[in-house]
This record gives C-alpha cells, sequence and structure tokens, in this order.
C-alpha cells in the first residue's frame, strides 16, 4: 500500500507536532505500513558525525529504526545566524533542492512518509520555507494539531489554515490534542460543528495526560543555571512533583516516588530528617525523592550526604533562592526525547486510542 506524503503542522509551538507524530508514526507501522520521517526545516539541533541534524529526527531515527541520514531526514536547519545569510545571499542556498532531495529518495525507500513541521506555519517564511510552502513542494495533505479549547482554537485553527489556503494545500483533517477530559464532549461537539460549517474532519480527540509534561532533573539543572553536585548519571530521573522546603507533609511523599525536594542549604538537614521519618512511618524502604535542588551558599552536612549517597540521589545547586528556582520549573515547557521512553510509550497511546487512524490511512492512500 503507497500512501500519499502527509505533513504534521500546527497552529504554534508546543501544541504535541512531535507527540502527535510519534504516534501516527507508530500507528502507520502497527498497520503495517513501511514508514519514514522526515524534518524537513528543522531548528534545534545536534551533531552527528560532523554534520547537523534537528533533535526530533533523532527520537524518529530510535522509533523507526533509521539508519538516520542529515541530508535526507533533517535536510535544512535553521540555526543561529542562517536567516541573516540567506538574506545577504539566497542564490547560495537553494533549500528548495535539498527539500525535494529529501522527498525523492524517502519516496524511493518508504510506502508512507511523514514530514513534521515546525513551529507555527509562517515559521521559515523569511527564507521562503515556511510549512505551507515546504508542504506544498512534498506534495503532501496535511493533518493540523491544535491546543484544546473552543474559541482560542478555532481563532488560531483558521488564522493558520489561510497559509496552507493560500498554497491549495489540502487539509485531510484536524486533532485537537492537549484536551482536559472533563471537556471532552464539549469540545468534540463545539469544535466539530465548526469544522464540519468549514469541510474540515475532526479526526480525533486527545485528552492531556500529566505524565507528558514531567521535567527531567537535568532540565531542571539547566533551567535553573545550576550544577548537579552528585550522582550525574541520575540526571534522567523524572520529577513528578515538588515539594517545598520544610513545608513537607505526609500525604506528599505518599502519591509519588518521583519528588523533587527544593530547599535551601540552611534548612536541608530539618527536611531531610522529616522526610526521612515519614518515609519510615509510611513502611519505605527507599526514598520519595528522585532529586534535590539546593540553593543558595552553604555547605552539606554529613547527615545530609549520608542519606544522599544511601539512596543515590542526584543534587542540583544553584545560586536561585527557593521562590526563583519553583518559578524556573513551572515555565519550562518539556520536549519528549530519547532519554523520556515513558513519555513515547504515552504518546503513540494517546494517539492510538483517539484518533481515527483507518480514516487517516483511507484519505492518505493513493488511487
Amino acid at each position: 500500500m503507497k500512501l500519499h506524503n502527509l505533513y504534521v503542522a500546527a497552529t504554534s509551538q508546543h501544541v504535541g507536532k512531535t507527540t502527535s507524530t510519534l504516534g501516527l508514526a507508530a500507528s502507520f507501522k502497527k498497520a503495517g505500513i513501511d514508514t519514514g520521517y522526515c524534518k524537513p526545516v528543522g531548528q534545534q539541533h545536534i551533531e552527528i558525525d560532523g554534520s547537523v541534524v534537528d533533535k526530533d529526527a533523532v527520537l524518529f531515527a530510535d522509533l523507526l529504526k533509521l539508519n538516520i541520514k542529515p541530508e535526507v531526514h533533517s535536510p535544512v536547519i535553521i540555526g543561529k545566524g542562517a536567516t541573516a545569510k540567506y538574506l545577504d545571499n539566497p542564490k547560495e542556498y537553494d533549500l528548495n533542492k535539498m527539500i525535494d532531495h529529501a522527498r525523492v529518495t524517502l519516496a524511493k525507500d518508504h510506502n508512507a512518509v511523514i514530514f513534521e513541521g515546525t513551529g507555527h506555519p509562517g515559521v521559515g517564511s523569511v527564507a521562503d520555507i515556511s510549512n505551507a510552502r515546504v508542504a506544498k513542494l512534498l506534495n503532501a495533505k496535511v493533518v493540523m494539531i491544535v491546543e484544546g479549547g473552543i474559541g482560542s482554537t478555532i481563532d488560531k485553527l483558521n488564522m493558520s489554515l489561510a497559509l496552507f489556503r493560500e498554497f491549495e494545500v489540502p487539509i485531510i483533517g484536524v486533532i485537537v490534542n492537549k484536551v482536559i477530559p472533563s471537556k471532552t464532549d464539549l469540545i468534540r461537539k463545539y469544535v466539530g460543528k465548526w469544522l464540519e460549517k468549514n469541510n474540515l474532519r475532526l479526526l480525533g480527540v486527545v485528552p492531556y495526560d500529566n505524565t507528558l509534561a514531567y521535567p527531567l532533573i537535568w532540565t531542571i539543572s539547566k533551567a535553573t543555571g545550576g550544577t548537579l553536585e552528585y550522582f550525574k548519571e541520575k540526571g534522567f530521573n523524572k520529577v513528578e512533583n515538588i515539594l517545598a522546603g520544610s513545608l513537607v507533609e505526609m500525604q506528599e511523599i505518599t502519591k509519588s516516588s518521583d519528588n523533587l525536594l527544593v530547599v535551601s542549604s540552611r534548612v536541608l538537614d530539618g527536611s531531610l530528617s522529616r522526610i526521612k521519618e515519614m518515609s519510615e512511618r509510611a513502611g519505605f524502604s527507599h526514598s520519595p525523592l528522585s532529586g534535590i535542588v539546593v540553593t543558595g551558599e552553604g555547605t552539606i552536612s554529613d547527615d545530609s550526604v549520608n542519606y544522599i549517597n544511601e539512596f543515590k540521589i542526584p543534587v542540583i545547586r544553584t545560586d536561585l533562592d527557593t521562590y526563583g528556582v519553583v518559578v524556573k520549573i513551572s515555565k519550562l515547557e518539556v520536549k519528549i526525547n530519547r532519554r523520556t521512553p515513558w513519555k513515547i510509550a504515552k504518546a503513540i497511546q494517546l494517539i492510538q486510542e483517539n484518533v481515527d487512524i483507518k480514516t487517516m490511512i483511507e484519505l492518505l492512500e493513493e488511487k
């Protein structure tokens, strides 16, 4: 079965393009379709064997067992200073040719190819490679990802669709993501009404799942400008809940074993003593902490170091105060990556359970 190219676009950043694309790719693969992936225009990148490649392309190479080739799976990277270079001398950079080379190569290797967009639909316009223009170049059909809501969701969707209409790119449907479960029926009803009126399909309503927002210890260290001083190898521990200083309550430590203690150095001993006492009362043989952020100056006592060593708890030191750390964490936009396997599994599950994959495949099937 050969499918039309699929382009996954979204109304803005952090709406769920990558998690949705993960679920779609895994679902196509589960249906027995040889599926390829490409991030035609990337921004956040890493270096592999001397070449730069988008971080998302690396994630999908793992999922789909692809031998990653930057020129195929991540042909264009708009890094720092790239737009100025392009505007100074646009003829020097044939970005369309680079993207088209990826399209042709992937078409030979796979029966279906999913192209993941970047940012909002207009991203890339400065270099004449907006999401809509790229989708047109790839001869792709588009699925649009929007964030859960009604009024603002429809407003952003209509504005975003305008650019794709300009390039006459077909939209096969819309997936509403990050929907508060109690509002699912309401959103399905009213967003569905608007879509039907505008001859668009509602392909799925995906509930918000807070596990996808859990950060890692190393992410928090970076966000707070901190330094990991103990058990750096545990930097990939996840954080489900934040415990603030000496205000730790029994119910907090019993509901999760992935708590992050944020505490000043002067009250660290008291906080750990209280947590140890409550853990013993709860019958724990483990620590309920996945990490500790110690704020301000001051040394860590031998008693606290012994507890840290006993349970191998990663510790971040930062010059911020406790409030500053909590604010930084609250503003984190957590991306899915290879170090978060539980998020990958959950993203796939959410799409498979809440999106009409069968209809999508039928709409993409080449006649």
